[in-house]
């Protein structure tokens, strides 16, 4: 049975930015999206977390947001490796189109590691990753981040065996 559902992207953009949007999306094709089914129950598989939230841990190297004062339509193409055991103290957010507060109150609506820590001790996943990823979110130049930070974070999974990774869209 193929269920298809239509979701409203747009309905919470207004105006010119959802008359944009629309017509950029519009140039693309529309294409399949791939699909790999698991090759081992969830229940044995390391899960990772990749964030758009642009985090970083606030002894890390921020995220360049003077780049994107300067050029609206570029940021920071890089990536920053979030430890596991990681919280809202230990962590600073670098992305200009979202407000801080709510991540800095509770790491877990931008990247939840709890929420997945939970998950390894009920059994539900086999592990939490020991590491996990994010990025600054809206890319409207995105070929450094795809040709760059993209394959160095796969990279990254690989060598730590990850099953399983979580796309955490902010």
């Amino acid at each position: 049975m193929q269920v298809t559902q239509e979701v409203d992207s747009y309905r919470f953009l207004k105006g010119i930015s959802r008359r944009m949007i629309k017509s950029w999306i519009s140039l693309e094709k529309p294409r399949a999206i791939p699909w790999t089914p698991l090759g081992k129950p969830l229940d044995q598989c390391s899960v990772a977390l990749i964030s758009s939230a642009g985090l970083a841990l606030a002894t890390d190297k921020p995220f360049d947001q003077e780049v994107e004062r300067q050029n609206p339509w570029f940021s920071d193409p890089s990536f920053r490796v979030i430890p596991r055991d990681t919280t809202a103290e230990d962590i600073r957010v670098y992305h200009l189109h979202i407000n801080p507060d709510f991540i800095q109150q509770d790491i877990n609506c931008a990247l939840p590691v709890k929420r997945l820590v939970e998950l390894e001790a009920s059994g539900d996943i086999g592990c939490a990753a020991p590491s996990h990823y994010s990025f600054i979110g809206y890319p409207c130049q995105p070929e450094r981040l795809l040709d760059e930070s993209i394959p160095a974070i796969i990279g990254k999974l690989r060598e730590e065996t990850v099953d399983v990774v979580v796309l955490v869209p902010v």
